[in-house]
């Protein structure tokens, strides 16, 4: 084989072999941020401790602390990864919704139906603030970026029909209501508190639009 065809071989080797790794990397880096966020989720950032969590996911520590040096880094890491997700699905809604009217409405028949979940087990973000709730920790800054980016999201949708100084205060009662109905929704009563806050949003929006 001639010179150049064995070190274009060799390059395509390495290169292969290094996707490869790359690969793999991130699948095992996925699979602690979900290990992780299931844990997180039923038992709480605290509780949960890195050697929990290293079990669980089955990964050597050195594995562990090569993706993660913190635990309030992996943490920070599992908020980010739902908010994405949390977006993502907020995105489709909005690019199916022919009306803005319609966009608020979809946002709170999505809680309904996260509510109705096997596996619902209230609010992450929320319950990142309770654990950590000192401005500034990245924690805290990283559960208040989804709910600012969410009231924001809202604001935007009814500044289409309302002035902008509305859309704010109305987009703040609205998350107000989600949260609440959220909190009720881990007391078991979710059906009720949907219906409540779906109609005390319209008539939050409705007299908005009256002034």
């Amino acid at each position: 084989m001639p010179l150049v065809m064995r070190q274009i071989c060799l390059i395509t080797m390495v290169f292969s072999l290094s996707s490869a790794q790359t690969s793999q990397a991130f699948s095992k880096r996925q699979h602690i941020v979900e290990t992780a966020y299931r844990l997180f989720t039923r038992d709480g950032f605290h509780a949960t401790g890195i050697d929990r969590i290293i079990a669980e996911a089955q990964v050597a520590k050195m594995t562990m602390y090569r993706h993660f040096p913190s635990k309030e880094g992996l943490i920070v890491e599992v908020l980010d990864e739902r908010f994405r997700r949390f977006e993502e699905q907020l995105d489709r809604m909005a690019a199916a919704s022919k009306q803005p009217e319609g966009m608020i409405d979809d946002i709170i028949a999505w809680y309904g139906r996260w509510f109705d979940r096997a596996d619902f087990n209230g609010c992450l973000f929320a319950h990142a603030l309770a654990e950590y709730g000192s401005p500034g920790h990245p924690v805290f800054e990283a559960a208040v970026r989804q709910k600012e980016s969410l009231r924001r999201r809202m604001a935007e949708i009814l500044a289409k029909w309302m002035s902008g100084a509305e859309a704010e205060t109305t987009s703040t009662a609205i998350l107000m209501l989600l949260e609440g109905a959220t909190l009720m929704a881990e007391m078991g009563q979710g059906g009720k508190a949907i219906d409540a806050a779906r109609k005390a949003a319209s008539d939050i929006i409705a007299a908005s639009r009256r002034t």
